[in-house]
């Protein structure tokens, strides 16, 4: 008993250590190599579990509490709290503050899974030349290298800037061509989400059927709730929505899973790979319920992410060798539970002035659009049936009857935040530093104030991958490598749907095909372990490519 009080001591001791040192200035990267010292190969965690619930400030998480009217899981799990700056912005944009955590290194607005152009903020190193927009190896990628199953969920389209930050690389978050060819041929073994429309041919510019290329690569490919449920493959493909998913209060059960259920299918398909898993989660639309500054979407999606974290934390638990992570990327909205009009009442307003006019809502503000007719002439009837609101001003339904198509939240969501006495300081990102929640079974988790940067090197570390190696061993110069062996190195960018690489030496002909994993020596194909990646300027390759040159 007085070993393990000692070892807790001591544990208390680092993490107050820590905290001081970040005070008095000390860098997150000296406070990450105190506190997440403990040996690597001591740590019995073989498997990941990630959540992010994009844009989730914290106002968020208490007013969810509230209205739920009960602790949340992530309560429980609160250890420290991440600063959220990019390279060169204290406010980040979601690309570059998901890289942070995929990979361990800042980036710029914008870009996905490669270094930045740019490194202004204090205390970041400058670019190395020719390292700009280069690709850099995420957790999920080491992971796979190690032999465990990997898996991404979200509610948003998967090659949206998150999910895309962990399983692809390009320095333009727009580039759904180039993010969702990657991620079909870099190997994954679960992905469930929106965005069906960005994998078939009407909706790319490439015109590529990327849903005949998933089914060919072995994915049972599903669409509905009931085929997720019944299938039995070791390789899953779920898309259900053509773009992002419905809110959770609106959305059909029989259509669209939830967020927790998506969690709960992909552990179960990839807790099967005997050597471990990586999995990450995203909450994406408290992120977009937050820009529309829309309270009954963040509760709605708060909700239905703490439910998904419960989900990790169940299983986490009765496993014994999982450790689980729930950050979000940044704020959004400047959400406040108290707003200019309770100045001078804030403290003798009753629970009910903020939460009875939200219980009133039943549905978000994006899904009250489907209940409004085609001339929205039924505009005061709908309110009034499904925000409880029988008090709109003339000016508030000029607002929502000129609402563009799919943006009614952004009308809806500040009417009843009045009500509500709910504030907000912008329809943007906002940069403070947000909450860190963790749970290992050893305890081996991350306190203090700590960079998104840490986030990575944590699971990185307790995983025992060493990113940097695998980054080298994915991301190989292409030009520099193949003239380097003597070879003709040439970049054919001339076929949209199949740009591509053609290297020839001697009599060996090679052609490397971009954005896959498709390597043709002489014609006979071969699969690399990592997808061919170009960046706009460079293009890079997997070590085992260069390989097939001698």
């Amino acid at each position: 008993m007085l070993n393990r009080f000692n070892a807790r001591a001591a544990k208390m001791m680092l993490a107050v250590t820590t905290v001081v040192t970040a005070t008095l200035g000390g860098s997150s990267a000296a406070w990450a190599a105190e506190d997440t010292a403990t040996p690597a190969s001591s740590s019995p965690i073989k498997n990941v579990i990630i959540l992010i619930p994009d844009g989730m400030a914290n106002d968020a998480t208490a007013l969810a509490r509230w209205y739920k009217g009960s602790s949340l899981t992530l309560d429980s799990m609160a250890s420290g709290m991440v600063r959220t700056h990019s390279a060169d912005a204290p406010i980040a944009d979601s690309a570059p503050a998901g890289t942070a955590f995929a990979t361990g290194y800042k980036s710029h607005t914008g870009y996905v899974g490669v270094l930045p152009d740019k490194a202004t903020m204090p205390g970041q190193k400058a670019i190395a030349p020719g390292d700009a927009k280069k690709p850099i190896a995420s957790v999920l990628e080491a992971s796979k290298l190690a032999g465990k199953a990997t898996g991404i969920v979200a509610t948003s389209e998967i090659m949206h800037a998150t999910p895309a930050d962990f399983s692809a690389h390009y320095p333009d978050r727009k580039n759904y061509d180039a993010l969702s060819k990657q991620q079909v041929y870099n190997g994954l073994d679960v992905v469930l989400g929106g965005g069906s429309r960005y994998l078939e041919p009407a909706g790319r510019k490439d015109g590529e059927n990327l849903v005949s290329s998933i089914k060919a690569l072995g994915y049972d490919y599903v669409t509905t709730p009931a085929a997720m449920k019944a299938s039995n493959s070791g390789k899953l493909w779920g898309m259900f929505a053509p773009a992002g998913m419905a809110y959770d209060m609106d959305r059909d059960p029989a259509k669209q899973p939830s967020l927790a259920e998506m969690t709960s299918k992909a552990i179960d398909v990839l807790s099967k790979d005997e050597d471990g898993f990586f999995l990450m989660v995203e909450g994406s639309k408290v992120d977009w319920a937050a820009h529309a500054n829309d309270p009954i979407g963040i509760i709605s999606d708060v909700l239905a992410f703490d439910d998904a974290v419960k989900v990790a934390m169940d299983f986490a638990k009765a496993d014994g060798e999982t450790a689980v992570v729930a950050v979000t990327d940044h704020g959004n909205g400047g959400l406040t539970i108290g707003n200019n009009a309770t100045t001078g009442t804030y403290d003798k307003e009753p629970l009910s002035t903020f939460i009875g006019p939200l219980k009133k809502a039943k549905l978000t503000g994006e899904g009250v659009e489907a209940k409004l007719n085609a001339k929205r002439t039924n505009i005061k009837a709908v309110m009034k049936q499904y925000y409880g609101i029988s008090d709109l001003t003339s000016e508030e339904i000029a607002t929502i009857k000129a609402a563009e198509p799919g943006s009614l939240n952004y009308a809806i969501g500040p009417m009843i935040s009045k009500r509500a006495g709910i504030g907000w300081t912008t329809g943007g990102h906002t940069g403070g530093d947000v909450v860190l929640y963790t749970y290992a079974p050893n305890n081996d988790r991350p306190f203090g104030v700590i960079d998104n940067t840490d986030v990575a090197k944590y699971m990185a570390r307790v995983l025992n991958l060493d990113l940097d190696s695998v980054s080298k061993q994915l991301f190989v110069p292409a030009k520099q490598a193949f003239t380097a062996k003597g070879a003709t190195y040439k970049l054919d960018l001339t076929d949209v749907k199949n740009p591509k690489i053609l290297v020839t030496k001697g009599s060996t002909k090679l052609e490397l095909q971009i954005y896959k994993n498709i390597a043709l020596v002489n014609g006979k194909k071969t699969a690399l372990e990592g997808v061919i990646v170009y960046n706009g300027v460079d293009a890079f390759v997997p070590q085992g490519a260069v390989d097939l040159i001698q």
